[in-house]
């Protein structure tokens, strides 16, 4: 069982390329815990987790904003499209997401 909170743990941790003992380490706390915060066992308190991110070198940002049916419609959409279309899309995407980690690799 995962967390939004773990999954944010764990998106910083790879973010920034360390390890779940790197992280722990910076963040002053012990790897059992970040890896029980990220597999959702544990859920970090708000501060822990500004605290964890802050670890990782990067911020956590919350803000309040009006609500976008956005992701809801595009889901509607993709329910409506063939299969084939569906994995077209998808393989599209990934090789994007690909495309992206090879130039921000490239850029470090």
């Amino acid at each position: 069982m995962s967390s939004w909170a773990g999954h944010l743990i764990k998106l910083a941790r790879m973010e920034s390329g360390l390890t779940q003992r790197e992280l722990a380490l910076r963040a002053g706390t012990s790897q059992p815990t970040i890896a029980a915060y990220e597999s959702g066992r544990k859920e970090p308190s708000l501060a822990t987790l500004k605290r964890i991110v802050r670890g990782a070198g990067l911020e956590l940002r919350i803000r309040l904003a009006k609500y976008d049916d956005h992701d809801e419609w595009v889901r509607r959409y993709e329910e409506r499209l063939p299969a084939d279309a569906r994995d077209r899309a998808l393989r599209v995407d990934e090789e994007l997401r690909e495309m992206a980690r090879t130039e921000r690799g490239a850029a470090r």
